[in-house]
């Protein structure tokens, strides 16, 4: 059964000093995003990333993963109905960073190509403003050298919605 989360995985590299993302453009909306998908029953979202990561790119689900803080609200409706109920009409998208050592990576059925791009050149190509904010965050995060700082950033953004 599918879990009322979405997640959003963004691949990197490091070269000489830069670092480069991969951007894989859609079959079905001939658009450029990064790996999404869905949860599945009680499995945790980094448990959901590893598998999407694996299942749409071939990324080893042993890989070093980093959970970002950055988080949207998309329509469920958009992504698996109404599944959970006329009350759950929104859920969250949470972004995940996935180091990687190679550039090859595989496509399936989602995807036609991927590309590696430096951070200019993916943010001009990719769709949603989602994809955008948390390649902003990772890239931020990892010229900056403040991978630390995540932690802390996601327990201020909890703190604030649960004090709605």
């Amino acid at each position: 059964m599918r879990a009322p989360y979405q997640v959003l995985v963004i691949p990197f590299i490091r070269e000489e000093k830069k670092y480069y993302y991969a951007i894989f453009k859609r079959k079905d909306l001939d658009i450029w995003q990064f790996i999404a998908g869905g949860g599945e029953g009680s499995k945790r979202p980094v448990e959901s990333a590893r598998r999407e990561a694996e299942e749409e790119a071939g990324i080893n689900r042993k890989s070093r993963y980093i959970r970002l803080a950055s988080v949207c609200a998309i329509p469920a409706v958009n992504i698996h109905g109404l599944e959970w109920g006329q009350e759950i009409i929104m859920i969250p998208e949470l972004a995940f960073g996935v180091e990687l050592f190679s550039k090859k990576l595989k496509i399936t059925g989602e995807h036609t190509q991927y590309l590696w791009l430096n951070y200019e050149d993916a943010i001009k190509k990719l769709k949603y403003d989602s994809n955008k904010s948390a390649l902003w965050e990772l890239d931020h995060r990892l010229k900056n050298n403040s991978l630390s700082g995540t932690e802390k950033n996601i327990k201020t953004i909890n703190k604030s919605l649960s004090g709605a």
